[in-house]
């Protein structure tokens, strides 16, 4: 049998998260707070330097990142939240390489910048921003109008090694990061795979008997909330047990499977189609009253009974009993399950190929 499990694109993948990875408003907030007093600390030395020059700027960027805390947490806007801490950080990175805080050491901060601007932006936006950053950083140091301009305590070594180390940097943040994604989409994929296997039947791709439970559940709470209607099919093959003995339960399978394809085709969208068990199938019709599910049990059941499979130039006809009950009053769904289980065990004494609904004297 073919696998029915769906093949999930990587551009829905991106929108979920795997579990336990810390999500970017939640790390840039972190981060953020961790910030403030840095630079709260680092202002206040070079206030008792008496350099207000460099502790107004630091006490300005603590105040934004501050602001940006505070805008994301009545707003709740993410994207504004991530520009505007990409910003921040850009320019006090700038900062920190053009004016010689610390006597210039504090030029080394900038090794935190590849890692957090990947880690919180897409990969586009990381190499950009690196791109930028570092081709700034080269033409501070070896351009020949910013010597001529800018006074920076830097050695030629210390130029040469920061400027090699942080290429290195940015390269492999670029390559950790991709691993990561991959990574990261792989086990999302995964994920989705487990959970549609968890809710559907390998054989015929419908629901399974779980997943069909859950959305009976779910109908019967609409139910009673707002007293709209619903109704069960319970269908079943017609000597689906002689067609295993001759032919073969791989024939069964087939027919199973056959019968499984129409299902999909009569019903509508808002139906849910599960396989019961073994050669049983469940229809769940939401706002459905119990004639109109007669009808269209009958509308399934003809459609069955036009459907067969070759079987070594032999013809296996199919058909089935399906029995139907609608939601009454406050029944629970046990209630509505035993009646439409009561209504197909009619359907099969009365002959096979029929519809029956619970306690209705006359066949559909």
């Amino acid at each position: 049998m073919p696998d029915i499990a769906p093949k999930v694109p990587a551009k829905k993948l991106s929108q979920y998260r795997v579990t336990g990875e810390i999500p970017v408003p939640v790390l840039i907030n972190w981060l953020s707070i961790a910030a403030v007093p840095l630079l709260a600390f680092f202002a206040f030395r070079s206030l008792g330097r008496g350099d207000f020059i460099t502790s107004a700027p630091l006490i300005l960027f603590a105040a934004l990142m501050i602001g940006n805390l505070f805008i994301y947490i009545v707003f709740r806007h993410t994207t504004f939240q991530r520009r505007a801490f990409i910003a921040l950080s850009t320019i006090l990175f700038t900062y920190l390489a053009l004016h010689p805080v610390e006597g210039g050491t504090a030029i080394i901060w900038f090794f935190a910048y590849p890692p957090i601007v990947f880690y919180i932006s897409d990969a586009r936006v990381g190499v950009g921003t690196c791109l930028v950053g570092f081709l700034g950083v080269a033409l501070l140091f070896f351009s020949p109008p910013a010597k001529q301009l800018l006074d920076l305590p830097y050695s030629t070594s210390f130029r040469i090694t920061m400027t090699a180390v942080l290429a290195f940097e940015m390269v492999t943040c670029y390559i950790l990061d991709r691993s990561r994604r991959r990574s990261k989409l792989g086990l999302m994929a995964m994920a989705k795979e487990f959970e549609y296997a968890a809710k559907h039947d390998a054989l015929t791709g419908l629901a399974n008997r779980r997943e069909a439970l859950d959305q009976l559940d779910a109908e019967y709470e609409r139910y009673l909330r707002s007293d709209r209607p619903f109704s069960v099919l319970l269908a079943d093959i017609d000597l689906f047990k002689s067609v295993n003995d001759t032919y073969g339960h791989h024939v069964g399978d087939e027919l199973i499977v056959l019968v499984a394809d129409t299902l999909r085709e009569q019903c509508r969208k808002i139906d849910t189609i599960a396989r019961w068990g073994g050669e049983e199938y469940l229809v769940l019709l939401p706002e459905t009253e119990e004639d109109e599910a007669v009808q269209i049990a009958n509308r399934i059941r003809e459609a069955i009974a036009k459907k067969a499979i070759i079987v070594e130039q032999h013809t296996v006809h199919c058909t089935a009993s399906i029995g139907v009950a609608s939601i009454k009053d406050a029944e629970s769904i046990d209630k509505v399950l035993q009646r439409s289980d009561e209504a197909l065990y009619r359907a099969k004494t009365l002959g096979r190929n029929r519809v029956c609904a619970h306690q209705d004297e006359k066949t559909a």
